[in-house]
């Protein structure tokens, strides 16, 4: 039993995201409860609690304080150490304590909470239809917040003066509304505004009721949601869809949709209790979910796809909208494609006017855009695809303490980390830095984040791509540069949210990455620390006509390894979909004349390739489309197809001591799909034939820990197949749950090698 017990009073110190969740009120109720007086306060690093009384309620307090903590909040740390007693009479709630180091964990936007759906839907309360209710479990947090410690001063609701009854509410430390530092009414919260930028609004003088009318006429609507502008449209009709695909520009990539209930959700696609869970957690992602019932959303949703990112209602307006309409709405970011998110009236007007028939605006700031997150079951678990509403920015704890380093991310998927203390903060997802307002975005989330937390970085990181944008501004930031390899960064991103600090076997497959050689990889397996890697492995490199256009163009891919497997025989193919291929002919002749076409040893683009050569797919207006569309086609297998491993000498820190020729896998592709074998049976397959590949390396490799991590194990099937594999094989499997394995997780990556390098430096 810890030493303060004996003397009655102790100084508890905890740490982690406790401030926006009902830890104070929490506390306060358990210590009048066992009969204790003290009082707490909010810190720059948590909440500080003195507490002091009998022996025995002492006890039980240290006991009971992490056990019933409120759902909300993550405790990094409990320290506790005597302390001289007060004589205090009762226990109080302090003001906040500003100053001091800030560790504290800010919260991410929370999901509406049961009570508070129950208080929205109930004629008798007073918030009844209230779009903006929250309490402490839920609500907005980090789309409002400019500064901390988290108090209503310090947030985007600071322009609203609390009516009597919620004045009430936010000071009672028996309300669950105690400090809600977002808590408002209709009397004095913030408001909903129609708008239709060619002319008077039409229908209902209601604007909840006018954007429903819009959507029930198939128009698209622009919502102002909880971290910036939202796209809606009913998903029911086709032309809706289509039209909103091509006002966006979003080619064929799917949509998400935001259903009813989770009732309505189950009657269109497969759920399971813990998928139902995870959609109505105060998380609330967008779920990839498989549809089983044809027509409840219409085919130009996800073209194609037996999945569809399905969510629910997660804000008080969208719970309102979507039981008013009754029906399914695609529900997509506020934006054209390959921009950020809209998060002001006047912007989202002027971007989005081409897009949107109608705007429901509100007048409660947003202070950072917040995009909706994306995960999917695999291998039994959350996979987070896209980090941000729901789970950024909480951090990726660690043991050791690293120096502050700001880590700048890729060049798609990006998004920002800093290393600090014991935690590497992930910021949510900014996006791809192929557009100005892309940028941007970026240089107000690194000025933003360092301002929040009060980050003095040390060194920033970045990609050891030359042309990436985000390698040009960590070169003109005027800190010490941090290069980190790509895949290297994918493999210590799975160290960081394992928080392990040894050496793994990293299988780090994705589309692309700079290799110190100048070369493209993608199909890599490192021997790797925190610090340092070892290419242990490599997919044989093939050619890749046409570069950066294969990614793209599967066929380009397709003709590369085909001509690694046939030669000059590839004009005798008897695979119409690659022979009807646009260009073909001319690129294989560049391919068989041109010495400096790219080569590359990427998984991404061999999977792209057997797509095509199924037939699967043979132009991708996405990334990863053919990919998916290979994943879903694939029957379960337990056959794999033949492949070999080259011993290419000793290797060294670039250059692998092992190859794996897949060419006997694509040449008993080739001829299974030559006498016309059922597509998905190859393609199953292929799949188990990548994972016993993994098996092959590791067992050559014998390091105990195998991690699979790059973009293309966000494929359920091939983790699923490659955590099978290993682990009959006795090895144990880090997979990625939390951060993300595509190119969203590689600035955690990048903060912990440079933090860790910077460490290792110093001592």
């Amino acid at each position: 039993m810890p030493e303060f017990l004996a003397v009655l009073a102790a100084r508890v110190e905890v740490r982690g995201a406790v401030q926006g969740t009902g830890f104070r009120p929490f506390v306060y109720r358990l210590a009048r409860r066992l009969g204790l007086t003290g009082s707490i306060r909010n810190t720059s690093f948590g909440v500080l609690i003195h507490v002091e009384g009998e022996r025995r309620a002492l006890e039980e307090f240290a006991r009971l304080l992490p056990v019933e903590a409120p759902p909300a909040a993550m405790l990094r740390g409990v320290a506790t150490a005597p302390s001289d007693a007060l004589g205090a009479a009762d226990f109080t709630i302090g003001d906040s304590e500003a100053g001091g180091e800030l560790s504290v964990a800010v919260l991410p936007d929370l999901a509406t909470c049961g009570d508070c759906v129950s208080e929205l839907f109930d004629p008798a309360d007073r918030r009844h239809g209230y779009p903006f209710l929250n309490c402490t479990a839920c609500g907005p947090r980090l789309s409002i917040i400019e500064g901390l410690p988290y108090d209503r001063p310090r947030t985007a609701m600071k322009g609203f003066a609390l009516c009597g009854d919620c004045a009430r509410e936010y000071r009672d430390p028996e309300d669950r509304r105690f400090h809600a530092q977002p808590v408002a009414c209709a009397s004095c919260g913030p408001r909903l505004r129609y708008a239709e930028p060619l002319g008077p609004a039409r229908g209902s003088a209601d604007p909840l009721d006018a954007a429903v009318e819009a959507l029930a006429a198939g128009r698209v609507v622009a919502l102002k949601g909880l971290g910036g502008y939202q796209l809606l449209v009913d998903a029911r009709s086709g032309a809706a869809v289509a039209r909103l695909r091509s006002r966006k520009g979003r080619g064929e990539k799917p949509f998400a949709v935001m259903f009813p209930s989770l009732a309505a959700l189950r009657r269109a696609a497969r759920v399971s209790d813990v998928e139902a869970a995870w959609l109505q957690s105060p998380a609330a992602p967008i779920l990839l979910l498989e549809l089983v019932a044809r027509g409840v959303v219409a085919d130009q949703v996800a073209p194609g796809l037996r999945t569809v990112g399905s969510m629910l209602p997660y804000s008080p307006l969208h719970h309102l909208l979507m039981a008013r309409l009754g029906f399914p709405v695609v529900c997509t970011s506020g934006n054209f494609s390959e921009e950020p998110m809209a998060v002001a009236p006047e912007e989202a007007e002027e971007r989005l006017g081409s897009i949107a028939d109608a705007f429901l605006h509100h007048d409660r700031p947003i202070v950072r855009p917040v995009d909706d997150s994306v995960a999917r079951g695999v291998d039994g678990r959350l996979l987070v695809m896209r980090r941000s509403r729901g789970f950024a920015p909480l951090p990726v704890p660690l043991a050791a303490s690293l120096p502050t380093v700001r880590a700048l991310g890729g060049h798609l998927k990006n998004t920002v980390a800093w290393a600090s203390g014991g935690q590497i903060v992930l910021s949510q997802h900014i996006g791809d830095m192929d557009h100005p307002l892309s940028l941007a975005a970026h240089s107000r989330a690194v000025s933003d984040f360092e301002r929040l937390y009060g980050f003095e970085p040390v060194a920033v990181a970045c990609d050891l791509h030359p042309d990436y944008a985000t390698t040009r501004v960590a070169e003109s930031s005027g800190l010490p540069v941090t290069r980190v390899q790509h895949h290297h960064a994918h493999v210590a991103s799975l160290l960081a949210e394992h928080d392990l600090d040894v050496e793994i076997l990293g299988v780090a497959w994705d589309g692309t990455g700079f290799g110190p050689d100048g070369t493209v990889w993608g199909g890599e397996f490192l021997c790797a620390t925190r610090t340092r890697y070892r290419r242990f492995a490599r997919l044989l490199p093939f050619a890749l006509p046409g570069g950066e256009a294969a990614a793209r163009q599967p066929w380009r891919s397709a003709l590369g390894v085909i001509h690694a497997v046939r030669g000059p025989d590839l004009w005798e193919l008897p695979i119409a979909p690659v022979r009807r291929a646009t260009q073909w002919a001319e690129v294989l002749d560049g391919l068989l004349l041109a010495p400096s076409t790219t080569r590359t040893s990427s998984a991404g683009r061999l999977i792209d390739a057997v797509a095509a050569i199924v037939g699967v797919r043979q132009e991708s207006s996405y990334e990863a489309h053919a990919a998916m569309l290979l994943e879903q086609s694939a029957a379960p297998s337990g056959d794999a197809y033949p492949f070999e491993l080259l011993e290419r000498g000793a290797g060294g820190p670039d250059e692998p001591a092992l190859e794996i020729d897949w060419r006997p896998a694509v040449a008993a592709v080739l001829d299974d799909v030559a006498r016309g074998l059922s597509p998905s049976l190859v393609a199953g397959r292929f799949h188990r034939t990548l994972a016993r590949m993994a098996v092959a390396v590791a067992e050559c490799a014998q390091v105990p820990r195998v991690g699979l991590t790059g973009g293309c194990f966000q494929n359920a099937l091939l983790t699923q197949y490659g955590g099978e594999e290993l682990r009959r094989g006795g090895f144990e499997v880090l997979l990625h749950s939390q951060v993300p394995p595509n190119d969203g997780g590689l600035s955690a990556g990048q903060a912990l090698v440079a933090a860790s390098r910077l460490l290792e430096e110093r001592s």
